[in-house]
């Protein structure tokens, strides 16, 4: 994929995150137990601004493509396993949650590795 085109995936996720992230929140207002709707709308609504900075300094950030990749494949695991287990009963599968947890820091992690290398442009 042209980095161009990962750029626009990554603001489109980011909306479609901060979609999730209210919707979630206007679902757990409603329901009996609002934790697990809640957990995954707090989990969109952090990390969707986080996406949007990323894609702001795309061309400036070396390592914003990787870390965007992992910050959004770890919040829909984290929060795809919460909401399947409020309206399934049961999570995606064995671990999922942890393994988004464990994928959203690797993400965070690569934000911070960024901080030590040298912009893409001079």
């Amino acid at each position: 994929m042209p980095n161009s085109g990962a750029r626009s995936t990554v603001l489109f996720v980011a909306g479609l995150m901060g979609i999730t992230g209210v919707a979630a929140a206007a679902a757990a207002s409603h329901g009996a137990d609002p934790r697990l709707l809640g957990g995954a709308s707090a989990m969109c609504l952090a990390h969707a601004p986080a996406l949007v900075a990323l894609h702001a300094g795309w061309t400036h950030f070396r390592t914003a493509a990787v870390a965007a990749l992992l910050l959004a494949a770890g919040t829909a695991l984290f929060a795809g396993d919460l909401t399947a287990r409020h309206a399934l009963g049961h999570g995606l599968f064995p671990m999922s949650a942890p393994l988004g947890g464990l994928t959203m820091t690797a993400g965070w992690l690569a934000v911070a590795l960024g901080a030590f290398l040298p912009s893409k442009v001079s």
